[in-house]
């Protein structure tokens, strides 16, 4: 029988139960989010389960939501079973005054250089990780990047001349 999103979500709230929350399919891929302290425990069970067999990490990447309190980060894993070609996406959340991830990079070889790159750009800390430091940004920088903590362009320029950028 092949493997369905019905039976992935069945699957995983059998062994889980409520603590995943938040189901949805866009685009057809099932999307579904898991508590920080469970992320470890959720990717092994998708890891060894001989039905579901996500052995494959294609992504590992983090998103600020300012606005959103107590958990303003998100860290979002793209997961694919390569027998059956599905793909799985899981979502957790963590406050930004203690963005604490366990890391994935024992399961995932290629988990190791992915939360290198969401540490430098969005500061989360992944507990246990092997080499947490930064990998494209220099070592001094004393923020992250990609949070929507600064404005994009100074509104006050006078200087540019939009006209000139077709804007």
């Amino acid at each position: 029988m092949a493997l369905s999103n019905e039976i992935l979500k069945q699957r995983l709230t059998e062994q889980f139960g409520e603590q995943l929350t938040e189901w949805e399919e866009p685009y057809g891929m099932l999307t579904f989010r898991c508590p920080a302290d469970m992320n470890l425990k959720v990717l092994q069970f998708l890891y060894d389960d001989e039905q579901l067999r996500f052995r494959f990490l294609t992504d590992l990447t983090g998103v600020h939501f300012p606005d959103r309190k107590e958990e303003e980060l998100s860290v979002v894993y793209h997961l694919h079973n390569l027998a059956d070609n599905v793909r799985i996406r899981m979502k957790l959340y963590v406050p930004v005054g203690k963005p604490d991830v366990f890391t994935a990079s024992s399961l995932f070889s290629a988990a190791n250089w992915m939360e290198r790159e969401t540490y430098d750009f969005f500061g989360v800390n992944f507990l246990g990780h092997p080499n947490l430091v930064r990998i494209l940004n220099v070592d001094e920088m004393d923020y992250f990047p990609m949070r929507k903590e600064y404005q994009m362009e100074d509104p006050t320029r006078i200087d540019k001349d939009d006209e000139m950028f077709g804007r």
